[in-house]
Formats: C-alpha cells, sequence, structure tokens
C-alpha cells in the first residue's frame, strides 16, 4: 500500500503553536500543539517545535510522504519568508523562519500571514472551493482579510497587502492597538464590539444584565446569547458593527470584485446576528453594477483545525504552482 502525501501545517499564535499532517483532501492525520511562550525568543522556541514536528511525525511511522510545510503567523512575509516584530511575541527585528525550517527539514517551506492562510483553507477545503476571486474576513481579536484574486493570494508589493482590519473609517476617533484613531478592527472584532457594548452602556439607560459583567469577562459568546434573549444593547451592538463592516465591504467589491466574502472567527460564532445587519449594509451599499454579484457566506471550516488547515493549505498551493510551472 502506497504512502499518503502530506503537508505540514504550523499556526503560530501569541499563546499556542498548533501543527499537524494534511494530506491533499483535508484529512488531518496527525496533530499536536506547544505553548509559544511568546515571551522568549525565536532561538528558543525552533528547537520546541523542530521536537514537537519531528514526535509527531514519528507516530505516523512509515505511513506518509512528507511534501512541505506551511506557517501562518503574525506579521509573516509572503516573499521573504520572515515574521517581522510580531505582536504578542518577543521576536525582535526580522526572524528569517522560512530559511530556518528548510535547513532543518530539506524540503519546500512557505510562510504568510494567518488570514492569508485562512483564505487558501477555504479554497481548497471550504466554502471557496473552486472560486478564483473572493475575500476571508477573520473576525477574532482584531479583524484579519485574505484576498484571493484570479487564484492567487493578493500580496502586494511589500507582501503585507489585505490589512483591511487597517482601514480608517471618516469620523471614528476609536484608538486601535497600532496607535492611529479609527481603524476598522477598533469596531468590528470581537475586541470592538466589546467596546461598542460599553459605549453603549455608558450612554444608554436599559436594565440589562451585561451591566453586571466586566470588561475581561465581556466575551463574544456573551454578548450573542445576550442579544438571542433580546437584550435591546446587544443587539444594537450587533446592528452597529454589521452596518460598519456592510459599508466597508462595499468598497471593497469595488476594487477587487470577489465573488463572495467569507466570515470566519469568533465573532461569525454569532451567526444571523452579524450575517443579516451586514448583508442588509452591504447590499445598500453595493455600487450598482455589483448587485447581486457577490454572496456574503460563512467559513466551512469553523468546527474544524482551520489554523492547521490553512497553513497546509498554502504549502500546497506553492506546490501545485511549481507543478503546473514545470
Amino acid at each position: 500500500m502506497g504512502k499518503t502525501e502530506v503537508t505540514l501545517g504550523i499556526d503560530i499564535g501569541g499563546t499556542t503553536t498548533c501543527f499537524g499532517f494534511v494530506d491533499r483532501e483535508g484529512t488531518i492525520h496527525a496533530e499536536s500543539t506547544i505553548d509559544t511562550q511568546g515571551r522568549e525568543e525565536f532561538e528558543h522556541f525552533l528547537p520546541r517545535i523542530v521536537d514537537g514536528i519531528e514526535t509527531l511525525r514519528t507516530s505516523l511511522g512509515d505511513q506518509i510522504e512528507w511534501k512541505g510545510i506551511g506557517l501562518g503567523a503574525p506579521n509573516a512575509n509572503y516573499y521573504r519568508g520572515t515574521i517581522e516584530a510580531p505582536p504578542n511575541l518577543n521576536w525582535k527585528g526580522i526572524i528569517p523562519v522560512k530559511s530556518h525550517f528548510e535547513d532543518k527539514f530539506n524540503i519546500p517551506v512557505a510562510i504568510t500571514n494567518d488570514a492569508n492562510a485562512a483564505a487558501l483553507g477555504e479554497m481548497k477545503f471550504g466554502a471557496a472551493k473552486g472560486m478564483r476571486n473572493f475575500i476571508v474576513i477573520t473576525l477574532g481579536t482584531g479583524l484579519g482579510s485574505g484576498i484571493v484574486v484570479n487564484g492567487d493570494v493578493l500580496y502586494g508589493h511589500s507582501g503585507f497587502a489585505g490589512e483591511m482590519g487597517h482601514i480608517l473609517l471618516r469620523n471614528h476617533e476609536r484608538k486601535c492597538g497600532d496607535g492611529r484613531s479609527g481603524c476598522l478592527e477598533a469596531y468590528v472584532s470581537v475586541t470592538g464590539i466589546r467596546r461598542t457594548i460599553t459605549q453603549l452602556l455608558a450612554t444608554r439607560n436599559e436594565a440589562t444584565p451585561l451591566r453586571n459583567i466586566c470588561f475581561e469577562n465581556l466575551s463574544g459568546e456573551v454578548i450573542s446569547k445576550a442579544a438571542v434573549e433580546g437584550d435591546v444593547i446587544a443587539q444594537e451592538a450587533f446592528e452597529y458593527t454589521g452596518q460598519i463592516l456592510g459599508e466597508k465591504l462595499a468598497d471593497v467589491v469595488l476594487i477587487t470584485s470577489p465573488e463572495a466574502i467569507i466570515l470566519f472567527g469568533g465573532l461569525a460564532n454569532a451567526g444571523n446576528l452579524i450575517m443579516e445587519p451586514t448583508q442588509r449594509y452591504l447590499d445598500q451599499n453595493l455600487f450598482h453594477i455589483f448587485k447581486g454579484s457577490v454572496r456574503l457566506m460563512f467559513s466551512e471550516l469553523m468546527n474544524q483545525n482551520a489554523a492547521v488547515l490553512g497553513a497546509s493549505a498554502l504549502i500546497w498551493h506553492e506546490l501545485e504552482k511549481s507543478s503546473n510551472a514545470s
């Protein structure tokens, strides 16, 4: 019986790094995690992740043929193969991560940010199968985006194209983590909707159990549950969040004309609470020639290890491009 061809997908997060061996159909044959230990330097992280990978590979014996490694990470530059001053990690300067992994394992390696990896995961294994022009919006602690044009991720000149979370909103002054005011992710993210709830509680008088919950415990799940139960503050927060997201997505459609926009991540778990207002304001603000041409969808990978699948899809995509070019 022949060996199964797999790639290794690695997602480097500020708290946890997850990794797994994935075949061409999106089956994860083995997976594991390590603590990233973001306060330590990369030189200490590297041998720990290498040991974890070798242990996982050993567990599969001779069942697999390992074809390559894909990495998703914050502030990853696809062109340079680097991670550059990532947030929540004590990795100073420009880290040549791609070359380190190539030296360790002597197989093809590709790296990109987590939102771009998510987009490739949807294209290979999820909601965007068969699509060549689409956008994935990741609604977690912040807002990330991966934009696919003509079947490939849009990286731009610098390698950092597609940072929709830092589009500026006119006449909005909420501070963003990047130091600027009015960034989209300060309003449209789990953090953003928490801040909206806090703002509404300060200016409205309605009775709501949300007043008894401290900011640190005001999760997306708590806000969603309150909205489903009829809490007007929570419902208004989703309406406001969906309005801003829908209006900005209408602007982005002007630039890339996607077939679909796919919502993924913690805030997307709110389902129709976020989908309905976003769809409504998207439709209201679309330029007329685009009306009816773009679908708003949920990810099909939210109940799976999407981070590992996305990173694996990155290297599968690169291997397929190389094969087609030869």
